[in-house]
Protein backbone atom coordinates (compact mmCIF):
# COMPACT_ATOMS: atom_id res chain seq x y z
CA UNK A 1 0.00 0.00 0.00
CA UNK A 2 1.22 3.94 -0.87
CA UNK A 3 0.90 5.76 1.98
CA UNK A 4 1.18 10.29 1.38
CA UNK A 5 1.52 10.93 4.85
CA UNK A 6 1.33 14.58 5.44
CA UNK A 7 1.98 17.28 7.99
CA UNK A 8 5.22 14.98 9.22
CA UNK A 9 8.33 16.28 11.50
CA UNK A 10 11.94 14.12 11.43
CA UNK A 11 10.27 12.67 14.28
CA UNK A 12 7.20 11.72 13.29
CA UNK A 13 9.01 10.05 10.13
CA UNK A 14 11.44 8.66 12.63
CA UNK A 15 8.89 6.57 14.30
CA UNK A 16 7.05 5.46 11.35
CA UNK A 17 10.02 4.08 9.58
CA UNK A 18 10.85 1.96 12.99
CA UNK A 19 7.03 0.61 12.58
CA UNK A 20 6.83 0.37 9.13
CA UNK A 21 9.81 -2.49 9.71
CA UNK A 22 7.20 -4.59 10.39
CA UNK A 23 4.31 -3.91 7.80
CA UNK A 24 6.59 -3.00 4.65
CA UNK A 25 4.28 -0.25 3.52
CA UNK A 26 5.48 2.61 0.84
CA UNK A 27 5.28 6.07 2.98
CA UNK A 28 5.92 9.52 1.00
CA UNK A 29 6.39 11.85 3.73
CA UNK A 30 5.09 15.28 3.05
CA UNK A 31 5.95 18.49 5.51
CA UNK A 32 3.14 20.48 4.36
CA UNK A 33 -0.48 20.49 6.08
CA UNK A 34 -3.15 18.69 4.15
CA UNK A 35 -5.57 21.45 2.69
CA UNK A 36 -7.33 21.79 -0.90
CA UNK A 37 -4.00 23.32 -2.13
CA UNK A 38 -1.62 20.50 -1.15
CA UNK A 39 -4.59 17.43 -1.20
CA UNK A 40 -3.69 16.60 -5.04
CA UNK A 41 0.24 15.58 -4.11
CA UNK A 42 -1.99 12.16 -2.68
CA UNK A 43 -2.78 11.53 -6.23
CA UNK A 44 -2.12 7.92 -7.13
CA UNK A 45 -1.82 7.01 -2.81
CA UNK A 46 -4.15 5.01 -1.60
CA UNK A 47 -3.76 6.12 2.00
CA UNK A 48 -3.47 9.08 3.40
CA UNK A 49 -1.98 10.07 7.12
CA UNK A 50 -2.85 12.95 8.55
CA UNK A 51 -2.64 14.68 11.79
CA UNK A 52 -4.35 17.06 14.11
CA UNK A 53 -4.21 20.42 11.70
CA UNK A 54 -4.89 18.67 8.83
CA UNK A 55 -7.65 19.90 6.68
CA UNK A 56 -10.22 16.76 5.75
CA UNK A 57 -12.76 18.33 5.15
CA UNK A 58 -15.37 18.07 2.07
CA UNK A 59 -12.92 20.03 -0.26
CA UNK A 60 -10.21 18.27 0.83
CA UNK A 61 -12.30 14.50 0.51
CA UNK A 62 -13.36 15.27 -3.36
CA UNK A 63 -9.73 15.68 -4.26
CA UNK A 64 -8.64 12.82 -2.58
CA UNK A 65 -11.06 10.61 -3.87
CA UNK A 66 -10.61 11.73 -7.49
CA UNK A 67 -6.51 10.68 -6.80
CA UNK A 68 -8.02 7.02 -5.58
CA UNK A 69 -7.16 7.72 -2.02
CA UNK A 70 -9.62 4.99 -0.38
CA UNK A 71 -8.05 5.31 3.36
CA UNK A 72 -7.53 8.06 5.75
CA UNK A 73 -5.52 7.20 8.89
CA UNK A 74 -5.54 9.48 11.32
CA UNK A 75 -2.33 9.97 13.49
CA UNK A 76 -4.51 11.32 16.62
CA UNK A 77 -7.44 10.20 18.38
CA UNK A 78 -9.51 13.48 17.77
CA UNK A 79 -11.40 13.38 14.36
CA UNK A 80 -13.37 16.90 14.50
CA UNK A 81 -11.09 18.12 11.45
CA UNK A 82 -12.98 15.55 9.20
CA UNK A 83 -16.42 15.65 7.52
CA UNK A 84 -16.99 11.89 8.08
CA UNK A 85 -19.81 12.14 6.08
CA UNK A 86 -18.60 13.42 3.15
CA UNK A 87 -15.65 10.37 3.23
CA UNK A 88 -18.67 7.62 4.20
CA UNK A 89 -20.10 9.27 1.17
CA UNK A 90 -17.30 8.70 -1.19
CA UNK A 91 -16.50 5.61 0.27
CA UNK A 92 -12.93 6.62 2.10
CA UNK A 93 -12.34 4.81 5.13
CA UNK A 94 -11.31 6.65 8.68
CA UNK A 95 -8.78 5.00 11.30
CA UNK A 96 -7.45 6.91 14.22
CA UNK A 97 -5.42 6.52 17.53
CA UNK A 98 -8.01 6.24 20.20
CA UNK A 99 -5.09 6.06 23.18
CA UNK A 100 -1.40 6.67 22.79
CA UNK A 101 -0.76 7.24 25.85
CA UNK A 102 -3.02 8.78 28.10
CA UNK A 103 -0.12 8.61 31.01
CA UNK A 104 1.89 11.37 28.92
CA UNK A 105 -1.17 14.60 28.27
CA UNK A 106 -2.08 13.35 32.34
CA UNK A 107 1.17 14.43 33.74
CA UNK A 108 1.92 17.31 31.41
CA UNK A 109 -1.36 18.59 32.80
CA UNK A 110 -0.67 18.28 36.13
CA UNK A 111 3.12 20.08 35.12
CA UNK A 112 1.24 22.75 33.99
CA UNK A 113 -0.71 22.93 37.33
CA UNK A 114 2.21 22.85 39.21
CA UNK A 115 4.21 25.79 37.08
CA UNK A 116 1.49 28.02 37.50
CA UNK A 117 0.97 27.62 41.02
CA UNK A 118 4.55 27.69 41.88
CA UNK A 119 5.37 30.04 39.18
CA UNK A 120 7.82 27.71 37.76
CA UNK A 121 8.40 29.01 34.48
CA UNK A 122 9.08 32.62 35.09
CA UNK A 123 11.23 31.46 38.37
CA UNK A 124 13.60 30.17 35.36
CA UNK A 125 14.01 32.79 33.52
CA UNK A 126 14.32 35.33 36.48
CA UNK A 127 17.27 32.87 37.69
CA UNK A 128 18.78 32.39 34.29
CA UNK A 129 18.79 36.11 34.36
CA UNK A 130 20.60 36.56 37.69
CA UNK A 131 17.93 37.27 39.56
CA UNK A 132 18.02 35.60 42.39
CA UNK A 133 14.75 37.12 44.33
CA UNK A 134 11.89 35.69 45.18
CA UNK A 135 9.57 38.72 45.65
CA UNK A 136 5.91 38.51 43.66
CA UNK A 137 6.39 34.57 43.70
CA UNK A 138 4.31 33.60 46.71
CA UNK A 139 2.37 30.34 45.77
CA UNK A 140 -0.45 28.14 45.68
CA UNK A 141 -0.62 24.59 47.53
CA UNK A 142 -2.86 22.24 45.32
CA UNK A 143 -2.79 19.99 48.58
CA UNK A 144 -6.61 21.01 50.32
CA UNK A 145 -7.62 22.96 47.21
CA UNK A 146 -10.55 22.05 45.03
CA UNK A 147 -9.85 20.85 41.78
CA UNK A 148 -12.74 20.36 39.00
CA UNK A 149 -12.13 17.83 36.44
CA UNK A 150 -14.49 18.11 32.87
CA UNK A 151 -14.58 14.87 31.71
CA UNK A 152 -13.08 11.50 33.09
CA UNK A 153 -12.13 9.47 30.39
CA UNK A 154 -8.57 8.04 30.44
CA UNK A 155 -6.71 11.02 30.57
CA UNK A 156 -9.31 12.91 32.90
CA UNK A 157 -9.15 10.44 35.31
CA UNK A 158 -5.45 9.58 35.79
CA UNK A 159 -5.51 13.55 36.61
CA UNK A 160 -7.53 12.99 39.38
CA UNK A 161 -5.75 9.98 40.44
CA UNK A 162 -2.67 12.67 40.63
CA UNK A 163 -4.33 15.13 42.25
CA UNK A 164 -6.22 13.28 44.49
CA UNK A 165 -2.60 12.21 45.96
CA UNK A 166 -1.98 15.54 46.54
CA UNK A 167 -4.41 15.85 49.05
CA UNK A 168 -6.73 18.16 46.86
CA UNK A 169 -10.78 17.51 46.51
CA UNK A 170 -12.05 16.60 43.46
CA UNK A 171 -15.17 17.58 41.35
CA UNK A 172 -15.69 16.05 38.54
CA UNK A 173 -18.72 16.47 35.68
CA UNK A 174 -19.09 13.55 33.35
CA UNK A 175 -22.30 12.04 31.56
CA UNK A 176 -21.16 8.59 32.15
CA UNK A 177 -18.88 8.32 35.72
CA UNK A 178 -16.19 6.40 36.26
CA UNK A 179 -16.46 3.84 38.91
CA UNK A 180 -12.26 4.25 39.27
CA UNK A 181 -13.21 8.23 39.84
CA UNK A 182 -16.02 7.11 42.65
CA UNK A 183 -13.43 4.75 44.27
CA UNK A 184 -10.55 7.80 43.95
CA UNK A 185 -13.08 9.87 46.19
CA UNK A 186 -14.17 11.56 43.23
CA UNK A 187 -17.03 13.56 43.79
CA UNK A 188 -19.17 13.38 40.64
CA UNK A 189 -21.48 16.56 40.78
CA UNK A 190 -25.00 16.90 38.14
CA UNK A 191 -24.15 19.97 36.14
CA UNK A 192 -20.84 22.07 35.07
CA UNK A 193 -22.19 24.93 37.20
CA UNK A 194 -21.46 23.10 40.07
CA UNK A 195 -17.64 23.11 38.96
CA UNK A 196 -17.91 26.57 38.16
CA UNK A 197 -19.02 27.79 41.50
CA UNK A 198 -17.04 26.02 43.67
CA UNK A 199 -13.20 24.83 42.07
CA UNK A 200 -10.32 27.03 42.70
CA UNK A 201 -8.91 25.33 39.29
CA UNK A 202 -10.73 23.51 36.53
CA UNK A 203 -8.69 21.17 34.11
CA UNK A 204 -10.73 20.34 30.94
CA UNK A 205 -10.67 16.78 29.03
CA UNK A 206 -13.36 16.64 26.77
CA UNK A 207 -13.56 16.50 22.72
CA UNK A 208 -14.68 19.22 21.05
CA UNK A 209 -18.01 18.86 19.99
CA UNK A 210 -21.13 21.62 19.08
CA UNK A 211 -22.00 21.08 22.37
CA UNK A 212 -18.70 21.80 24.02
CA UNK A 213 -17.34 24.74 22.12
CA UNK A 214 -16.72 27.75 23.84
CA UNK A 215 -17.14 25.90 27.21
CA UNK A 216 -15.42 28.51 28.84
CA UNK A 217 -16.71 31.73 27.49
CA UNK A 218 -17.83 35.10 28.92
CA UNK A 219 -21.08 33.61 30.96
CA UNK A 220 -19.51 30.65 32.70
CA UNK A 221 -16.34 32.50 33.75
CA UNK A 222 -18.85 34.78 35.56
CA UNK A 223 -19.79 31.80 37.92
CA UNK A 224 -16.47 30.82 38.71
CA UNK A 225 -14.38 31.79 41.62
CA UNK A 226 -12.44 34.80 41.32
CA UNK A 227 -8.88 33.97 40.27
CA UNK A 228 -10.01 30.56 39.43
CA UNK A 229 -6.52 28.74 37.48
CA UNK A 230 -8.00 26.69 33.94
CA UNK A 231 -6.11 24.47 32.46
CA UNK A 232 -6.80 23.14 28.40
CA UNK A 233 -4.99 20.58 27.46
CA UNK A 234 -7.72 18.97 25.35
CA UNK A 235 -9.35 21.17 22.40
CA UNK A 236 -8.19 24.54 21.78
CA UNK A 237 -11.86 25.92 21.00
CA UNK A 238 -13.05 24.65 24.47
CA UNK A 239 -12.44 28.27 25.40
CA UNK A 240 -13.26 31.57 24.05
CA UNK A 241 -9.88 33.37 23.77
CA UNK A 242 -11.68 36.84 23.61
CA UNK A 243 -13.42 36.10 26.90
CA UNK A 244 -10.74 34.22 28.64
CA UNK A 245 -8.61 37.78 27.73
CA UNK A 246 -11.14 39.69 29.60
CA UNK A 247 -11.15 37.35 32.31
CA UNK A 248 -7.28 37.84 33.19
CA UNK A 249 -7.63 41.40 33.03
CA UNK A 250 -10.68 41.70 35.31
CA UNK A 251 -8.69 38.92 37.68
CA UNK A 252 -11.52 36.38 37.29
CA UNK A 253 -8.98 33.91 35.76
CA UNK A 254 -6.06 34.43 38.19
CA UNK A 255 -3.81 31.55 36.15
CA UNK A 256 -4.21 30.08 32.31
CA UNK A 257 -2.34 26.96 31.12
CA UNK A 258 -2.72 25.99 27.67
CA UNK A 259 -1.28 23.31 25.44
CA UNK A 260 -4.02 24.19 23.07
CA UNK A 261 -4.97 27.18 21.11
CA UNK A 262 -8.24 27.63 18.80
CA UNK A 263 -6.40 29.18 16.30
CA UNK A 264 -3.20 27.24 16.61
CA UNK A 265 -3.38 25.37 13.06
CA UNK A 266 -1.32 27.99 11.52
CA UNK A 267 0.95 28.70 14.34
CA UNK A 268 1.49 25.56 16.59
CA UNK A 269 4.62 22.87 15.64
CA UNK A 270 6.09 26.01 13.32
CA UNK A 271 9.16 28.08 13.83
CA UNK A 272 8.21 31.49 13.85
CA UNK A 273 10.76 32.82 16.13
CA UNK A 274 11.77 34.98 12.77
CA UNK A 275 8.54 36.58 11.76
CA UNK A 276 6.31 38.45 13.29
CA UNK A 277 3.21 36.45 14.60
CA UNK A 278 -0.47 38.29 13.08
CA UNK A 279 -2.40 36.74 15.58
CA UNK A 280 -3.51 39.47 17.95
CA UNK A 281 -5.43 36.76 20.13
CA UNK A 282 -2.28 35.06 21.06
CA UNK A 283 0.14 37.80 21.24
CA UNK A 284 -2.42 39.51 23.65
CA UNK A 285 -2.00 36.62 25.80
CA UNK A 286 1.78 36.49 26.04
CA UNK A 287 1.49 39.76 27.63
CA UNK A 288 0.24 38.19 30.99
CA UNK A 289 2.66 36.56 33.45
CA UNK A 290 0.17 34.33 34.65
CA UNK A 291 -0.36 32.74 31.20
CA UNK A 292 1.95 29.78 30.48
CA UNK A 293 1.05 28.68 26.70
CA UNK A 294 2.82 25.27 25.20
CA UNK A 295 2.83 24.61 21.57
CA UNK A 296 0.53 21.40 21.75
CA UNK A 297 2.93 18.94 23.35
CA UNK A 298 1.27 17.37 25.83
CA UNK A 299 1.28 14.31 23.95
CA UNK A 300 4.85 14.55 22.91
CA UNK A 301 6.74 11.44 24.43
CA UNK A 302 8.64 8.77 23.23
CA UNK A 303 5.58 6.15 24.66
CA UNK A 304 3.63 8.10 22.65
CA UNK A 305 5.05 8.69 19.31
CA UNK A 306 5.94 4.91 19.16
CA UNK A 307 2.08 4.00 20.21
CA UNK A 308 1.19 6.81 17.36
CA UNK A 309 2.85 5.51 14.75
CA UNK A 310 2.56 1.70 15.61
CA UNK A 311 -1.14 1.99 15.88
CA UNK A 312 -1.30 4.50 12.60
CA UNK A 313 -0.02 1.19 10.40
CA UNK A 314 -1.34 -1.26 12.01
CA UNK A 315 -4.78 0.36 11.22
CA UNK A 316 -3.79 0.80 7.64
CA UNK A 317 -2.48 -3.03 7.64
CA UNK A 318 -5.92 -4.43 9.16
CA UNK A 319 -7.58 -2.34 6.68
CA UNK A 320 -5.58 -3.77 3.71
CA UNK A 321 -6.46 -7.06 4.68
CA UNK A 322 -10.14 -7.43 6.45
CA UNK A 323 -11.46 -3.57 5.14
CA UNK A 324 -12.27 -3.38 8.54
CA UNK A 325 -10.81 -2.10 11.38
CA UNK A 326 -11.77 -1.83 15.05
CA UNK A 327 -10.42 1.67 15.04
CA UNK A 328 -12.59 2.90 12.50
CA UNK A 329 -14.50 6.08 12.66
CA UNK A 330 -17.94 6.14 11.64
CA UNK A 331 -20.26 9.08 11.29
Amino acid sequence: MKVAVFHTKRYDRNYLEKANESHGLTLKYFEPRLTPNTAALAKGFEAVSVFVHDQVDAEVLNILADGGTKFIALRCAGYNNVDLHKADELGIQVVRVPAYSPYSVAEFTVGLMLSLSRYLHRAYARVREGNFSIDGFVGMELHSKTIGIIATGKIGTLVARIVSSFGSKVLAYDKYPNEECKQLGVEYVASMDEIWKRCDLISLHCPLTPETEHLINEETLEKMKPGVMIINTSRGKLIDTTAAIQGLKKGRIGALGLDVYEEEENLFYEDLSDRVLQDDLIVRLFTFPNVLITSHQAFFTDTALHNIATTTLENLTTLAKHQSCPNEVKP
